[in-house]
């Protein structure tokens, strides 16, 4: 079997590791962090939890995708999830009206129509699209055979906007149908419509959250990572991968260690991965080029609440309200009118009164907003910084005091973090959410394959095939299809499917 190095414990480098791991392979996680987890780290303040990134997973119930996948990974009965409100995962609220999201497909084109009553045909049309779309990925087939890649390829290359406006006219339905867009950072004309229709069918099946936060799905897969005899190293911070005239040989960290692979995935941002092969020719100057000047997703700035003891009944919606009244405009803040736009969720559900202990608010941030600060050290920026973060917290409070009086009684304390906080932490280029960002006016050219030049050397994690939970798990398994065919990695996950449960 191989000797494997894989770089970056998130997500993407636990799922690789876990399935190699399995299969038999030396597999050997190097991580810069003193904790791995990547994006599913959580931390603890005041004696409670807050969730860094991974707020809401969906399709999950045993038999559906990701629920298959994660029986798969022999995860499912391991960790626990709070499902959301069939009746209303989603709340999305635009000129002060209220927008309810059921779960389902059947029930929100219900809901929506019943609004827009005029346009009733069209939101049928347009959702049967949507899942067209969803469906058409190898992924969610499970099967290469029965993929439908005209599909596929033809929305990715048209953007959100575009294929809306061509189902729906009424001005409102189409910030509504993307209230949502702080799940993946979508900018108008840019977005491919694919990205919209993954997410929308992956939260309408169903919606949860990590009742013990997103560290217990990190913490189950390294414990069945190292019980596979897999090896996690932290505080390891790659400086270089060494090549010789054909192939990566050695990964270098900054403690002076070396690890000899005979294949290395590397699931940190492709620009990262790039600057640590700088002493090879085996890349040619316009793919590190290329790389180099990928758009990055936007950032955001997050405000993490704890609520006085049964202050707040837990919310078991996300809640997407928009001030500026347009989820596309959000991006276009000025220091006068930020906010345009803000998620607010709750976690931490007290299970003896049912209340929320935390709550986090999530706005749009560019990186550029923060630059000044990018040479400081988490927890030592200096007080310019501090000074920066609270007036932002204040404000956003402001705002959604304004909306709604009384918030501020609720709240006992919160903390707060910038796209720097994100980037530091998780290695995330620019701090942006979603790693590199969709843009379909790049072509080929915007996407980034699993598989480089380099003929042993590999690429996961969110800037491989899409982001989340699930596009994550998918770049890991097309990046683990190098070792492991991908007809029995679809075949060992539909083995999972349980004809009883079916509706």
């Amino acid at each position: 079997m191989s000797k494997i190095i894989i770089i970056g414990s998130g997500l993407g480098g636990l799922t690789c590791g876990l399935m190699l791991a399995r299969e038999g392979h030396d597999v050997t996680i190097l991580e810069q962090q003193r904790r791995p987890g990547g994006c599913l780290q959580c931390f603890t303040r005041s004696g409670v939890k807050f969730e860094t990134g991974m707020h809401i997973i969906g399709s999950a119930e045993r038999n559906q995708l990701l629920g298959l996948i994660m029986q798969y990974l022999e995860v499912y009965d391991k960790v626990r999830l709070q499902p959301l409100d069939d009746d209303v995962y989603d709340i999305v609220v635009i000129d002060d009206e209220r927008f309810v999201f059921p779960k389902g497909y059947d029930a929100l084109i219900e809901s929506l129509s019943g609004r827009f009553p005029d346009e009733a045909e069209h939101i049928r049309e347009f959702f049967a699209l949507v899942k067209e779309v969803a469906n058409a990925s190898a992924m969610h087939r499970l099967s290469i055979d029965d993929s439908d890649f005209v599909i596929t390829t033809r929305y990715q290359m048209e953007s959100i906007n575009a294929v809306i406006d061509r189902y729906i006219s009424d001005p409102l339905l189409k910030r509504v149908l993307v209230g949502n867009l702080p799940l993946y950072a979508g900018i108008k004309d840019k977005t491919p419509f694919s990205t919209y229709a993954f997410i929308t069918d992956f939260y309408l099946k169903s919606s949860f959250r990590f009742a013990d936060g997103s560290e217990a799905l990190s913490d189950t897969m390294i414990k069945l990572f190292e019980q596979y005899g897999g090896k996690l190293y932290t505080s390891k911070q790659v400086v270089k991968i060494e090549c010789d005239e054909h192939c990566a040989r050695t990964v270098v960290t900054t403690d002076g260690s070396r690890f000899d692979a005979d294949y290395v995935i590397s699931t940190t941002h492709p620009a990262r991965t790039i600057e640590w092969l700088t002493e090879t020719k085996l890349l040619r100057p316009a793919y590190r080029n290329r790389i180099k000047d990928l758009p990055n997703s936007l950032g955001a700035f997050s405000l993490y609440i704890k609520f006085k003891p049964g202050a707040v009944p837990y919310l078991r919606s996300n809640i997407y309200e928009y001030p500026g009244g347009d989820p596309w405009e959000c991006d276009k803040y000025t220091p006068d009118n930020w906010p345009l736009g803000y998620l607010y969720m709750h976690f931490s559900r007290d299970e003896s009164t049912d209340t929320a202990k935390t709550g986090v608010v999530l706005s749009y941030m560019h990186y550029d907003d923060v630059k000044q600060w990018e040479g400081t050290e988490p927890m030592k920026r200096g007080a310019e910084y501090e000074e920066f973060k609270k007036r932002h917290a204040e404000h956003l409070l402001d705002v959604i005091e304004e909306r709604h009086p009384g918030f501020r009684d609720l709240i006992e304390c919160y903390y707060t973090s910038t796209p720097l906080t994100y980037r530091d932490y998780t290695g995330v280029e620019g701090g942006g959410m979603y790693g590199i960002a969709k843009d379909i006016n790049l072509g080929a050219a915007g996407r980034v394959t699993h598989a480089t030049r380099i003929p042993n050397l590999f690429l996961s994690g969110q800037n491989i095939n899409s982001h989340g939970i699930l596009g994550v798990i998918v770049g890991a398994v097309i990046t683990c299809s190098e070792f492991i065919p991908i007809e029995r990695i679809f075949s060992e996950i539909k083995s999972f499917y349980d004809p009883s449960l079916a509706q």
